[in-house]
């Protein structure tokens, strides 16, 4: 089986709805709060795919420090930008970085990648075609080291 044709990828090219809204960001990070023990990959696009899954405490680490992140470079009064596969029983997340949102959404010859996801799934190289900004760079790796 090729990268193309792994699960991963079937579940990243599937159906996504947005958090348009902040309140329906709020209740999608609830719902992994509560869900926090559920084995969540967390993926930074660019960086190497992670092997294991988050543990309880790193997924509610990065829930805070991406909606204080969101929040503070996406100053609209709407989200739109954070997309999940279900927004009441997420298992596939999409969060597109602010500052490289293309056409994340509708039709594009070349979307952009989103800048993370939180995957049930072991998630697969993407092969970010794009040069991860060293502030992304060392955010992250702040984050999780």
């Amino acid at each position: 089986m090729t990268v193309e044709d792994s699960e991963f990828m079937s579940a990243f090219r599937g159906s996504f709805t947005s958090a348009l809204r902040w309140p329906q960001l709020d209740a999608l990070w609830d719902l992994l709060r509560t869900d926090s023990g559920a084995d969540w990959f967390i993926y930074a696009v660019g960086e190497s795919p992670p092997e294991i899954p988050a543990t309880p405490e790193e997924l509610l680490r990065f829930i805070d420090e991406m909606d204080r992140f969101l929040h503070r470079e996406h100053d609209e009064d709407y989200c739109g930008i954070v997309y999940a596969d279900n927004l009441q029983q997420p298992t596939f997340i999409k969060i597109y970085d602010p500052h490289n949102l293309g056409v994340s959404c509708g039709y594009s010859d070349n979307p952009p990648l989103p800048g993370w996801v939180l995957s049930k799934i072991p998630p697969c190289d993407l092969h970010s075609i794009r040069v991860l900004p060293n502030n992304r760079k060392r955010w992250w790796r702040q984050l999780f080291g």
